[in-house]
């Protein structure tokens, strides 16, 4: 791997962990171990940001304590950066391959938007952002500097969100997310129909929380939120963009390569039950 490569792997992976937070971290001989009642592979796996000492045998024992207390599977984050050992060690344990993500990249220069109509300034914000971003008579895409409530209810009806412990934990989550933030929704009779998150980060926006509701797919609503997460990032700074979609999503992926996205790597999570 080259050298440029692996550094901006690295920064790619640092920007990850600022954007979204678990409920509970634990920092053990250079590995993180992060739980989220799991909500997500990402905020409940183990990933690896420093060599230790400490025998790997005996560190992955570690975990699997960890999370057999937390009746949670051993979930361990596997990106180009490790030693291709560590994932052939786990293999040898039985250890499967779950949900194979692929992180995209963009330059926004080279972006290919869906083009406004028109914008509100409603509100003041942090950002300067535009309360209201038109594209069409019937397509207008909603922007907040911070996440709401009244966001969050939205976002946990498109992705069925509805045990109470994650309505209660996955909120403080958001809130812990130490960037500034551009949220962003499509509305249908005071429903919300689409969501949208973008998240700043020293020159970069990474793209979260991209939702739109089965019975609106087809309609644009997708790339409206994501054209104009991507273009008020620009205009706050931001000159390259990234994402993260399972490798298997190929509307999303679709869409994605169709505003600019090119895929950058693939990583994966090895997870057996404790």
């Amino acid at each position: 791997m080259k050298q440029e490569q692996y550094h901006e792997i690295k920064y790619m992976e640092e920007m990850s962990l600022n954007a979204w937070p678990s409920y509970r971290i634990e920092y053990y001989d250079g590995w993180i171990l992060r739980y989220s009642h799991n909500y997500s592979f990402r905020t409940n796996s183990v990933e690896q940001i420093a060599p230790g000492t400490i025998p790997i045998e005996e560190k992955i024992a570690y975990c699997e304590g960890i999370y057999r207390e937390l009746r949670c599977p051993a979930n361990f984050k596997i990106q180009p950066l490790l030693d291709p050992d560590f994932d052939a060690l786990l293999e040898s344990k039985l250890y499967r391959i779950r949900h194979r993500t692929n992180v995209m990249t963009m330059d926004l220069a080279d972006s290919r938007l869906l083009k406004e109509t028109g914008r509100e300034y409603l509100f003041e914000n942090r950002l300067n952002l535009p309360t209201l971003v038109h594209y069409r008579e019937d397509l207008t895409v909603q922007l907040n500097a911070f996440v709401t409530e009244e966001w969050l209810r939205g976002l946990f009806s498109l992705n069925g969100t509805s045990d109470p412990t994650l309505r209660r934990i996955v909120p403080k989550m958001y809130v812990a997310i130490p960037k500034k933030t551009i949220v962003a929704s499509v509305e249908i009779d005071g429903r919300m129909v689409a969501s949208g998150l973008g998240i700043l980060d020293r020159g970069w926006v990474g793209i979260y929380a991209i939702y739109v509701s089965p019975s609106c797919w087809g309609r644009g609503y997708g790339r409206a939120v994501c054209s104009t997460l991507l273009r008020t990032a620009q205009e706050a700074g931001a000159s390259r963009a990234y994402l993260q979609v399972v490798s298997n999503n190929r509307r999303a992926i679709h869409l994605y390569e169709s505003l600019g996205f090119s895929n950058f790597y693939t990583y994966w999570f090895r997870s057996k039950e404790t």
